[in-house]
């Protein structure tokens, strides 16, 4: 079983890792940081993950969402 997803700046993101996943539209937007994340555009860091972009881990976590 594959335990990492790809995001689309071509990072490798370990599961196990991510501390929340907010769906908006056709992309997600993933936290990894331990001590949370900022939504200020300026301080951004999160992961993105669009369907158009890598379908395959997109599919993985939007699951959640059904």
């Amino acid at each position: 079983m594959e335990n990492y997803i790809k995001t689309d700046d071509n990072k490798i993101i370990n599961e196990s890792c991510i501390r929340w996943v907010k769906k908006m539209g056709d992309c997600l937007e993933v936290c990894t940081k331990s001590t949370g994340c900022s939504w200020q555009p300026r301080d951004k860091d999160t992961h993105t993950i669009c369907k158009l972009n890598n379908l395959h881990s997109y599919d993985k976590l939007n699951k959640h969402f059904e």
